[in-house]
């Protein structure tokens, strides 16, 4: 007879998110393979890896991981590294909290009993109770301590391509130093009050990844992949209206205070792709959101949504420059020298500009041990070094992310390039505002007699 698990599909999806690329296979079931913690240790050791899940009832799972399960009859077990969480269902999410103890498990008069300091924090009784000690309630975050009945108790053995419970470690960091940049973020404001809101500009070939960078950033701060800017092929523009993008912080979240505004992609072939002369317009604020791109005609004054006196506000603060890290040695001539006239232009209006290399393969390599830096192969190092000679940007402005494109479930490896970047983009904006003259921020507190819009004063 099969033996099915409690565990949902849910549940192990929120499982592989902490545990990495990892499949489980259920090696002992409580209810089917009888109570006796001598048996459970013994059909589960020398499995390897395995997670040990205690059903505390239908909306709360007390789980530890270990390395073996062998020798915990032995009085001399030595202590090791054991990965420690709650799953909490809670309305219609899923919350998860871990700890990382060093126990030494050993099954003492019928019971499995983990040590800390020479304390029981944990027990496992074959009458299906459960002990949790005040630390270890505490550290989960679990509203109950002492002795519970519990419904089930399953093992699992743990199965990936060398999977250790450093990959835990690692992933455990990640999620805490992206969960830092998402605080950042959040509590971010743009230099001086002197805007709300922070527009920054993505300019890219057809099919370089720059919707796909709006939908990351959107779908890391609503916790689940979205799609709400339809993306292009690698030679068809899917992007022909001009989008002013805002982002909430959740579903039902306040704005973020910055925007993303998205372009046409560009075209080596003329008459084809955003309108060079756009570009200007663009960058002064004069573009509204939802302008209908005409390859072959920009916008003009006499448009009927044109914006003739743009504020501050509606100008763009940073300008991204969006490449396919796979693709820059393939730009031809044409599509560079596109590049190089939007450079141009950026440059003339003193606007601050990045350099986003999309579509990495694995962001995990790209990532330094202390997710502060990049680590640059020599494949990524190359393509840096294309970039900053071709545009002049400086290596420290050329950031890297893997846009989530295909994917179905957040990494948050990827989720700390992609808040990275979009830090890093809002601090150039920070100073392009701290350097603007006296007389164009001057604008947002001055006000016409006639209590007209305000009108910024034009660079000399």
């Amino acid at each position: 007879m099969e033996v099915t698990t409690r565990l949902t599909w849910n549940d192990e999806n929120h499982l592989r998110k902490l545990l990495g690329n990892v499949s489980l296979s259920l090696l002992y079931k409580s209810s089917v393979h009888g109570g006796s913690i001598e048996d459970m240790v013994q059909r589960c050791s020398h499995q390897g890896y395995t997670i040990t899940m205690t059903y505390i009832n239908e909306n709360m799972i007390v789980a530890f991981v270990l390395g073996n399960y062998t020798n915990l009859c032995e009085s001399s077990t030595e202590p090791n590294d054991s990965l420690w969480f709650s799953l909490q269902k809670k309305n219609d999410t899923t919350e998860i909290e871990t700890l990382l103890l060093n126990t030494a498990p050993k099954i003492i008069d019928k019971q499995l009993v983990c040590h800390l300091s020479k304390k029981n924090i944990f027990i496992i009784s074959p009458d299906n109770k459960i002990y949790l000690d005040k630390m270890m309630t505490k550290n989960l975050k679990l509203r109950f301590y002492g002795h519970l009945q519990f419904l089930e108790c399953e093992v699992f053995r743990v199965e990936g391509t060398k999977y250790n419970l450093d990959c835990t470690k690692r992933i455990l960091k990640a999620r805490e130093h992206r969960n830092r940049l998402l605080a950042d973020i959040r509590g971010y404001k743009p230099y001086a009050d002197l805007v709300s809101e922070i527009r920054i500009l993505l300019v890219g070939p057809v099919g370089s990844g720059k919707s796909s960078f709006f939908n990351s950033v959107k779908s890391v701060f609503h916790g689940h992949v979205t799609g709400q800017a339809i993306v292009g092929s690698d030679t068809i523009s899917i992007t022909e209206r001009y989008r002013i993008y805002s982002v909430k912080d959740g579903k039902n979240g306040k704005s973020l205070p910055f925007m993303l505004c998205d372009t046409m992609g560009l075209d080596g072939a003329e008459g084809a792709g955003l309108c060079m002369d756009d570009i200007p317009y663009i960058l002064k604020g004069c573009t509204p959101d939802r302008y209908q791109f005409n390859p072959r005609k920009p916008i003009t004054p006499e448009h009927s949504t044109f914006i003739t006196s743009p504020s501050l506000k509606d100008r763009i603060h940073c300008v991204a420059y969006v490449l396919d890290i796979n693709s820059i040695d393939n730009l031809s001539s044409k599509m560079l020298a596109k590049f190089k006239q939007v450079h141009k232009e950026v440059l003339n209006c003193g606007v601050a500009h990045v350099a986003l290399l999309t579509k990495v393969d694995d962001c995990s390599e790209v990532l330094q041990d202390n997710f502060l830096n990049l680590s640059r192969s020599m494949t990524s190092q190359r393509q840096v070094m294309n970039v900053h000679k071709m545009l002049g940007i400086p290596i420290s402005s050329i950031l890297m992310v893997g846009n989530y494109a295909s994917d179905l479930e957040l990494d948050p490896m990827n989720d700390i390039l992609v808040l990275s970047a979009l830090r890093q983009m809002l601090r150039a904006a920070d100073d392009f505002l701290e350097d603007l003259p006296l007389e164009e921020t001057g604008n947002l507190v001055l006000f016409s007699l006639s209590h007209k819009s305000l009108v910024p004063f034009e660079k000399s």
